[in-house]
């Protein structure tokens, strides 16, 4: 989740070039932490999932209450928590259920088919835009929607005739339509600072996890991944992109993002040898497809000059 997030009615952020630089660097590096997640995982032998998820979100929550200390102060950071109000408690409800179905989902299905499902939820939100708040959608990015679900159509084809179990095929869509939701509240009440929501939203996980797991006690060698997955993983790439989104584009930070589920797949790969399936990197490829051309189309779009002798990007000045 983003800290600040770009609304259609909200004028970019003036910055400096090299601000902006700055700002494509922290993106760039929040996908790449992102995209560690399913390979850490993967080394971690705790067999409870929600052992994990108690562990991975208890680092996280620690991680981002410290970030925003050191950022915002003490009695900044408590101002923030009391200032989100109930579009910050949604989002955290959000992040919340989605950060535990991916550790959930790993059980029972590939790293690629979950991160590949969440690269089409840009276009998810602006559906859900579209289906909640009449949202005017332009014909390209209709098409685009399409496209996206007919990707995921042919990625979950195969838990229909039992090739894989449809556990994880619908935890990962349920990630999807979570983030997407977040994303539509986000920009909703772009005012509101996300970054203690997300935090919340760590926190309810581990509580409801807690609840869950059978077992707290975990080997050295599973808590120093377990303290990677939440610290490094998730807290760390949320600090990257909740610092660096408000300094980009909102078209160019969209299209860094998609490093996560293109890169993911192929780190999981190289560690641990798990290849996706063919209906998998079709339904795939149909996705993050769709989701380039539509960010393409949308950067020329804000790049196009708003009256002649002008350009369509904000001044450094």
């Amino acid at each position: 989740m983003t800290d600040t997030a770009s609304s259609p009615i909200a004028a970019p952020p003036i910055v400096s070039p090299r601000e902006e630089r700055v700002g494509l660097l922290l993106v760039f590096l929040s996908a790449l932490m992102w995209s560690f997640g399913g390979t850490i995982a993967r080394f971690i032998d705790t067999a409870d999932s929600w052992t994990v998820v108690f562990w991975r979100s208890l680092w996280a929550a620690v991680f981002l209450i410290c970030f925003m200390a050191w950022r915002d102060g003490w009695r900044g950071m408590l101002r923030l928590f009391r200032d989100m109000g109930l579009p910050g408690l949604a989002v955290a409800v959000c992040f919340a259920t989605a950060s535990t179905c991916f550790v959930v989902a790993l059980a029972y299905t590939t790293v690629a088919n979950i991160l590949l499902m969440q690269a089409g939820v840009p276009l998810l939100a602006a559906l859900l835009a579209w289906v909640l708040f009449r949202e005017r959608v332009a014909v390209a990015t209709w098409v685009a929607i399409a496209a996206v679900i007919a990707g995921v159509a042919i990625m979950v084809s195969e838990s229909l005739d039992g090739a894989v179990s449809p556990i994880g095929d619908g935890l990962s869509l349920l990630i999807a339509v979570m983030f997407s939701i977040a994303t539509v509240i986000t920009r909703r009440f772009a005012h509101v600072r996300m970054t203690p929501a997300t935090c919340l939203g760590t926190m309810l996980a581990a509580a409801f996890a807690a609840s869950q797991a059978t077992q707290f006690a975990t080997s050295t060698h599973d808590m120093a991944f377990l303290f990677a997955f939440g610290v490094i993983n998730l807290g760390l790439g949320l600090a990257f992109f909740a610092t660096g989104a408000r300094l980009v584009p909102a078209a160019i930070a969209a299209l860094l993002g998609t490093f996560e589920p293109i890169i993911g797949p192929i780190w999981v790969w190289l560690v641990h040898g798990e290849v996706p399936s063919v209906r998998t990197i079709i339904g795939g490829a149909v996705v993050v497809a769709a989701l380039l051309v539509h960010i393409a189309l949308e950067f020329k779009r804000q790049a196009r000059p708003a009256r002649p002798g002008t350009t369509g990007l904000p001044s450094p000045n």
